[in-house]
């Protein structure tokens, strides 16, 4: 017999304290200079949001619970759509991820130029966000365990100031400020609250990263899909307190035109100096986040060329276990976007990427829901069980579609000409996966033709 002691596995509650870190990240930071164009009205987005991710939150821990295929949310849609399913989950997460680390790059660079107070063209901002980019890269050679600390010191830049202004802010919230800026626009009620919701969407991606390896958990069966409830809807909680207590704090203009707005936040509360210095945590938060972004992209696509959908340069690591040659190719790629996507104001050039980035996370998304039918049959899952789960299920995927429609006509055009491309890429490697399938059929159907 074994002398060794059981790891001790998480409870319910440290799961859900865990999912909410993991989840804050850095998609807060600009948040209220977005949604101060629309006015605070767009706490009608937040709560639109809030319901639609608790929903997909709720189906993810579903499909964690009952997928046997390796891979996570791609293994997911191996179930409705075969290998061909695998790959373009893959590949659109891909996608998104390699939009989301040139948006984090430049909320990054909006801190830093309030920071130092510097004033930067477009292309200046494209450089510093390229330097961003490159920089956090080369740090990931290192390795995961390097990574893995500098996230866990810097994660602490975004949730002292947010978590902070939620608790001390109604000091200084002022309701006259707020009510004045509710709808600055005059927008009818349903397009200001389209207007917000791919940005309001944008702070809650990852929340399918919340269904936690079942191994590290006590009673997974019914404590993963409590924390990831439980996670999203305190993310929730955090994100709009924060975001519209500052409404209250900061003039609306002033937000309109900050590119750190929790800096600002905390200048009229305190002085430049407390602004200056929330704005160097979140600007370091910010590079944490990408750090930890940058790896995890180039470990996604080792996964995927090691499952056989890319080519194996994305394979190979150094001494360290970090994927050099992919992190290479792909910061190579994150710069072209970079450059792609100049734009007059750093705050467009933000709203252009969220968009994208919000299309191509959303495919695997509704890639995942289309599988939970199948996997529940599987399980043989009882048929009152599966109808909760699949009402949950239609409201996430009715929710999807609404973000996928409010992200705006551009964004969801070149979202769809990527994922279109998707397939005529698989087209090239598929023999690999259909080829012994169709002989097989192409075979059973001459067999059945003959008789």
């Amino acid at each position: 017999m074994s002398d060794s002691k059981p790891t001790k596995k998480m409870g319910v509650i440290q799961l859900i304290i865990l999912t909410i870190i993991n989840m804050m990240g850095s998609g807060i930071i600009l948040l209220p200079t977005k949604l101060a164009e629309v006015g605070t009205i767009s706490i009608l987005s937040w709560l639109v949001t809030a319901l639609g991710s608790l929903a997909l939150a709720y189906s993810f821990a579903k499909c964690g619970r009952f997928s046997r295929k390796p891979g996570g949310m791609f293994g997911y849609a191996q179930y409705p759509l075969g290998t061909g399913g695998n790959f373009i989950s893959n590949y659109t997460y891909v996608i998104s991820c390699l939009v989301t680390n040139v948006t984090i790059g430049i909320t990054a660079v909006g801190y830093g130029v309030e920071l130092f107070n510097v004033l930067l063209t477009p292309v200046g901002v494209c450089l510093a966000t390229v330097a961003v980019l490159w920089v956090t890269t080369l740090t990931n050679f290192g390795g995961s365990a390097v990574t893995g600390k500098l996230g866990s010191i810097t994660i602490w830049g975004v949730i002292i100031p947010v978590v902070g202004l939620c608790i001390i802010g109604w000091f200084w919230f002022s309701p006259e400020q707020y009510v004045q800026a509710w709808n600055p626009h005059n927008k009818p009620l349903f397009s200001a609250v389209s207007a917000s919701i791919s940005i309001t969407l944008w702070a809650f991606l990852g929340l399918e990263s919340a269904c936690a390896n079942s191994d590290a958990v006590e009673n997974p069966e019914r404590n993963v899909p409590i924390a990831v409830l439980g996670g999203t809807l305190g993310a929730a909680v955090i994100y709009i307190v924060s975001t519209n207590v500052i409404a209250g704090i900061v003039p609306n203009l002033d937000l309109v035109n900050s590119t750190a707005p929790f800096g600002v936040a905390f200048s009229y509360m305190f002085t430049p100096l407390v602004g200056k210095i929330i704005m160097a945590l979140m600007c370091l938060a910010c590079i944490g986040s990408l750090l930890g972004w940058q790896f995890t992209f180039a470990q996604v696509c080792k996964s995927g060329a090691e499952a056989g959908f890319y080519h194996r340069v994305f394979t190979h690591v150094n001494k360290m276990g970090a994927p050099v040659k992919g992190m290479l190719i792909l910061v190579i790629g994150q710069t072209i976007v970079t450059f792609m996507t100049i734009s007059p104001s750093l705050t467009k050039q933000f709203d252009i990427l969220v968009n994208l980035a919000v299309i191509t996370n959303l495919i695997p998304y509704l890639l995942s829901m289309a599988a939970l039918i199948t996997m529940q049959r599987l399980a043989d899952v009882s048929k009152s069980e599966m109808r909760v789960t699949n009402t949950i299920m239609v409201i996430a995927t009715l929710y999807t579609y609404y973000a996928l429609y409010s992200a705006g006509f551009e964004a969801l055009t070149w979202g769809a000409l990527a994922t279109f491309l998707g397939w005529n890429l698989y087209g090239f490697i598929a023999p690999k996966f259909e080829l012994e399938r169709n002989r097989i059929e192409d075979k059973q159907y001459m067999e059945n033709h003959d008789k």
